[in-house]
């Protein structure tokens, strides 16, 4: 279930290009589009629709920054780059854990760090073959600056999945962010609605993108730890980095794949370091 959400969750990057609203407007159609097909099995339920807990609020929140920072990285750069540097969330829960928990990281994982981080500084510093977007330094940074939203987001997701169903939790955190999402489009003065027919199809393909793979992964993060699901979700941007290719022509040059292969190995590396203890 695991793997079938991060191969659903990367055709959303793709979708974001279609879409034609700006980008925090197609967050909000995202979300807004999935409440029904999250809402209706929600109601249906034998406990019915259950009151939203602070963790389902927290991921709501966090999904909310997610989704805004990362569609304006993909305005800014190519959808394959955009996905590699959104993607070292375990990175940044480790980090996080060190600097707050004083959960102190085995030697392993700061040569993990390290590895990522040099594969990150490659892949923005590197030219593409194909298009890569009006403004790729911007887009890199709001890519990368992503995964710290993710990350939250994974935590309060496996917190909120402790006590409540993947759809209960889906649709709370997806309902928190919709008005929070509305709210950034109005406040950065985008395009809210999509221009074309097929602008209209992308915002509704991303609904049921948000349904069946975030949902996937939420229920799979019930039965998994946010870790190991951090990684395995890996398999994103490799799907994302192949559609790029074949509709838009990004095809990563020689030293962005060495980057990516760098940012992904390090976060992978991350991972044994943190499970192994050593």
């Amino acid at each position: 279930m695991l793997v079938f959400g991060a191969c659903v969750i990367g055709v959303a990057p793709i979708l974001v290009r279609f879409a034609g609203a700006g980008p925090a407007a197609t967050g909000f159609w995202r979300l807004l589009f999935a409440l029904p097909l999250l809402g209706i099995p929600s109601l249906r339920s034998p406990a019915g629709l259950a009151t939203p807990s602070r963790f389902m609020l927290l991921a709501g929140a966090a999904f909310a920054f997610d989704l805004a920072f990362w569609h304006y990285g993909i305005a800014n750069t190519s959808v394959s780059k955009a996905a590699v540097l959104g993607n070292v969330t375990p990175i940044v829960v480790t980090a996080a854990a060190w600097l707050f928990f004083h959960q102190r990281p085995a030697p392993l994982f700061l040569v993990a760090v390290a590895l990522s981080v040099v594969g990150a500084a490659i892949m923005a510093a590197a030219k593409g073959v194909g298009a890569t977007g009006p403004n790729p330094r911007l887009g890199d940074l709001l890519s990368i600056s992503t995964s710290v939203w993710y990350a939250l987001y994974f935590l309060a997701i496996s917190a909120a999945r402790q006590r409540q169903g993947a759809t209960q939790v889906m649709f709370w955190s997806s309902l928190t962010g919709v008005p929070l999402l509305l709210a950034g489009a109005w406040l950065l003065r985008e395009p809210l609605v999509p221009a074309t027919v097929a602008g209209w199809a992308a915002c509704a393909g991303l609904g049921a993108v948000h349904a069946g793979g975030q949902g996937s992964i939420a229920w799979a993060l019930g039965r998994l730890p946010a870790a190991t699901a951090s990684v395995t979700v890996l398999v994103q941007p490799v799907v994302t980095t192949l559609l790029g290719w074949i509709l838009f022509g990004e095809l990563l040059s020689a030293w962005q794949a060495v980057g990516a292969a760098l940012a992904l190995g390090g976060v992978v590396l991350a991972q044994r370091a943190s499970t192994s203890g050593s």
